[in-house]
Formats: structure tokens, C-alpha cells, sequence
């Protein structure tokens, strides 16, 4: 019986082991390599050729779109991808690059299971079908929901906090904070990012740095030089540029 080739890549040793022991439940499957590193992913894709991999999103030193971005994939085809993450807001552009599944941790092995089953519908199609497939499947996730829940790692626990309950959400650098009350919670991901994953009825965009909860504004001040405050039910207020003027406006209507 033919054998597929299974590259796990986690920077996590437990959760590699944990994806090892459930593969060892099909013999269709064996793990050919692991990677602990998103570089170390890239050589492992070029030199074992595997069939499968089960790629963690955020590594310590490229996440695992960035690893599928720098692959050099001529002559050698991709390999199918699961992507393997604690953190849901990445689950739409998991898609836009052609996963055919996304895991969320802790899994079980039911919901393991299913996405080793889809994985190998996917491998055994003559390779037109599969390509038909996967464009079928990107298709399915453009009308996807969009994002609910921020997924945010504080020390050894992930916290989930529901797209509804945030006010505001601020740049920082590379990263974005969210501010829910008078809490704040940092995500490592560009604001721009996380505004093409949030509903555009509920947020709207009033600053390069800024995103509002439309549903937490209370009113709209003159400030100064043509520029504006809008102010929050909590009491916060936020700095509306000119550029965002007119956007917000139609948004919040």
C-alpha cells in the first residue's frame, strides 16, 4: 500500500508529538520529517518532498504564510497544507493560500480525523480534480463569516475575545492593541490585516492607526484644523483624520 508523506512543522515539541501519535492511527500516512522552525520548514519541503504538511501559523522566526510565500515551488509542486493554530483570525487567509483545512488547538481526534479524511480524498484525485477542488473550497471561504473572536496569547494562556466587544483597535508598529474596557490586549498582526478580516457594518476605519466599533461611538466633536474627536460611550475619544472623513461618514450612517 502507497504510503503519503507527512511533514509536521510546530515550534512546540508537544504539539509536533501530539499530531505524530494521531497519524499513527492510519497507515496511509507516514511522517517523513519535522520542523521546528519556519526556515527549517522550507528545507524540509524541498529536500523530503512531502505530501502533506501540518504548518503551524506563528513560529518564532517566520509565521507559516511566510513560509509558503518564500517556497520555491518550480519545479517541485506544493504540498497539500493544514494549517495548525491556537489563533482563529487567521483562518480566512489560511484559505487565500490554498489550505485545504485549518485546525484549531486543542483538537480532538474526531476533528483530526476529518481533516486527515479530506487530505486524502485530496491525494487521491488525478490532479485536475484537485485543482478543481481547492478552487471550489477558496470559493466557499469568500462568503465565510467574518472574523468573531480574537484568539490572544497572554503568558501560557490563550484568551478569546469577541469581535463585538472590542471599542477600538490602535497600530502598533507591526502589531495591533485592542482595547475592550479598560482592558487592552496586544496582537501580533498589522491593523490592516485585521481590518480586511472585520465586518465592515460593525467597524469602521478613522485613522491610519485607529479602527472603531461603530456600535460603541456616542458622538462626533469639531477639534482642531479640520480634524475631529470621536467620542465613545465609555468616554473615550478617539482623533478622526481628514483623510477618514468622509469614509466615516457614509460607515456610520
Amino acid at each position: 500500500m502507497a504510503q503519503f508523506r507527512v511533514l509536521i512543522v510546530d515550534d512546540e515539541p508537544l504539539a509536533r508529538e501530539r499530531i505524530r501519535e494521531l497519524l499513527k492511527r492510519d497507515r496511509e500516512f507516514v511522517v517523513a520529517a519535522e520542523a521546528s522552525s519556519g526556515r527549517a520548514a522550507i528545507d524540509a519541503i524541498n529536500t523530503d518532498r512531502p505530501d502533506l504538511v501540518f504548518l503551524d501559523v506563528q513560529m518564532p522566526d517566520l509565521d507559516g504564510f511566510e513560509v509558503l510565500r518564500l517556497l520555491e515551488v518550480e519545479p517541485l509542486p506544493l504540498p497539500l497544507i493544514i494549517f495548525v493554530t491556537a489563533f482563529d483570525q487567521h483562518a480566512v487567509r489560511a484559505f487565500e493560500f490554498h489550505a485545504i483545512d485549518y485546525l484549531m488547538k486543542p483538537f480532538d481526534r474526531e476533528r483530526f480525523g476529518r481533516a486527515l479524511d479530506h487530505a486524502k480524498k485530496q491525494l487521491k484525485r488525478p490532479d485536475d480534480e484537485n485543482a478543481l477542488g481547492v478552487r471550489q473550497l477558496l470559493a466557499d471561504q469568500r462568503v465565510k463569516k467574518y472574523l468573531e473572536r480574537f484568539a490572544v496569547k497572554t503568558g501560557e494562556k490563550v484568551v478569546f475575545v469577541p469581535a463585538q466587544n472590542v471599542d477600538a483597535i490602535e497600530a502598533e508598529g507591526n502589531y495591533a492593541r485592542l482595547k475592550v474596557g479598560a482592558v487592552s490586549y496586544l496582537v501580533r498582526e498589522t491593523i490592516s490585516s485585521i481590518e480586511a478580516q472585520l465586518d465592515p457594518n460593525i467597524f469602521v476605519r478613522i485613522h491610519r492607526a485607529t479602527i472603531v466599533n461603530k456600535r460603541r461611538v456616542k458622538e462626533l466633536q469639531t477639534w482642531t484644523r479640520g480634524e475631529y474627536r470621536v467620542i465613545l460611550h465609555n468616554g473615550t475619544w478617539l482623533k478622526l483624520s481628514r483623510g477618514y472623513r468622509e469614509h466615516f461618514d457614509k460607515s456610520i450612517k
